[in-house]
């Protein structure tokens, strides 16, 4: 019986193989292709070398300047939203009253679609902003704390769950253990709690660092790149570079190829990190 499933078990994965073949490895390297080719729609691609990827660099006024405003705003956005989301889990494991009802309200904004998300945030901050004689692209800086804020909304919850679950299978022995033996609340949480939500931690890292580097519905919705496309993360400046401009098709597939390597490589590099911190047991 074992050997005749183990003989037929790649049927089963054949499903699941077939999607991933058609819905990404196919795609991925179409992509690919076409990144090295001059092309308006897929049939009439010619292959044209390098050229593509060195137009893409050397539009330094777009290209890289979308690059570093996505950077800045992915580690202010990954550091507050993990720091926000730690502490909320940390004071709703403390057994007060209406746990559950305010993590359903801290989690529910992620359950909102980007689009309507920008939009709703640039009428609050526009709001605040137009008594002052402002809006939201008025400035570069009001732009990137408008994104942040959103950010934070709508990602504070989802993170918050992922460290609830980290939190409640700390196990509790471990922790009067240590508060028998003195340990200060500092301690507790540097030297025992945090080590021992790692696996949380990985997850909630790779999640916001991905999400932050591939934004693209709340900026398009929120600021739309002003003032001056300094607001522009990469992903909208692919999509402008795609869909704006004639006979830049195949620059916008090399912007995603570089882009699509710059967030694999620190996404593996941080998971890599911070799988070596997890403690083991």
């Amino acid at each position: 019986m074992y050997h005749s499933l183990k003989r037929w078990s790649w049927l089963f994965l054949l499903p699941t193989l077939a999607a991933f073949v058609i819905a990404f490895l196919i795609p991925f390297v179409m992509g690919l292709y076409l990144s090295f080719c001059e092309f308006r729609t897929v049939s009439d691609a010619q292959f044209i070398g390098l050229q593509n990827y060195i137009r893409a660099f050397s539009d330094t006024s777009e290209f890289l300047s979308a690059l570093l405003f996505t950077v800045e705003f992915a580690i202010v956005a990954v550091l507050s939203i993990n720091i926000f989301g730690f502490i909320l889990a940390m004071l709703l494991t403390k057994g007060i009253r209406g746990t559950n009802i305010f993590r359903t309200v801290f989690f529910m904004p992620n359950l909102i679609g980007g689009i309507v998300l920008g939009y709703i945030w640039q009428l609050i901050i526009n709001g605040v902003l137009y008594r002052y004689g402002y809006s939201i692209t008025s400035n570069a800086a009001f732009g990137f704390w408008g994104l942040v804020i959103l950010m934070n909304w709508q990602m504070i919850g989802y993170v918050m769950i992922i460290y609830i679950a980290g939190l409640q299978n700390i196990p509790d022995d471990i922790l009067e253990a240590a508060r028998v033996d003195g340990a200060t609340n500092s301690r507790l949480l540097f030297h025992i709690i945090i080590p021992s939500v790692m696996p949380s931690i990985t997850i909630c890292l790779f999640l916001t660092i991905t999400n932050s580097f591939k934004l693209f519905d709340q900026n398009l919705a929120l600021t739309a790149g002003a003032p001056g496309e300094k607001t522009s993360m990469v992903a909208l400046d692919i999509y402008k570079t795609f869909y704006g401009r004639i006979g830049y098709e195949g620059v916008g597939q090399a912007k995603a190829v570089v882009f699509f390597l710059i967030v694999a490589f620190i996404a593996l590099l941080q998971l890599y990190l911070t799988r070596s911190k997890e403690v083991e047991g």
